[in-house]
């Protein structure tokens, strides 16, 4: 069931949906967005066994910045015995994370629902 958006900004949507906390990231993920989105990604992932899905299905560019938010929620989860999801399907993108090797440590899903209905956490190790 959704509920509505507990808050927005230009570049992140977090919602809530079947008992995850969703992080729509949105628009061009760089360096200015990530300052925007980074306290509001601590804040989620804050507490005892978080539940975070991160949607990249609206970006419209990705760097490193994006990829150090990636690494940083995948941390603060793992380390809060919670359980992390990606969703991406853009294949610049999905190219990023096969370069760096983060889709080995966190699956992209397809879309959301596909999230939604993996029963596990992130592999790997911190």
């Amino acid at each position: 069931m959704q509920q509505e958006p507990t808050a927005d900004t230009p570049h992140l949507h977090i919602r809530q949906d079947r008992g995850y906390t969703v992080l729509e990231f949105r628009g061009e993920i760089d360096i200015v967005a990530a300052t925007e989105i980074g306290p509001r990604l601590d804040d989620a992932t804050a507490g005892p066994g978080p539940r975070i899905v991160i949607d990249l299905t609206r970006i419209e560019f990705f760097d490193c910045s994006g990829l150090r938010l990636l690494y940083r929620a995948r941390a603060r989860v793992l380390g809060q015995g919670g359980q992390l999801h990606l969703v991406c399907a853009h294949p610049l993108t999905l190219r990023i994370l096969r370069a760096t090797g983060l889709s080995r440590l966190l699956p992209p899903a397809t879309t959301l629902d596909a999230a939604l209905e993996r029963p596990e956490a992130t592999s790997g190790t911190l």
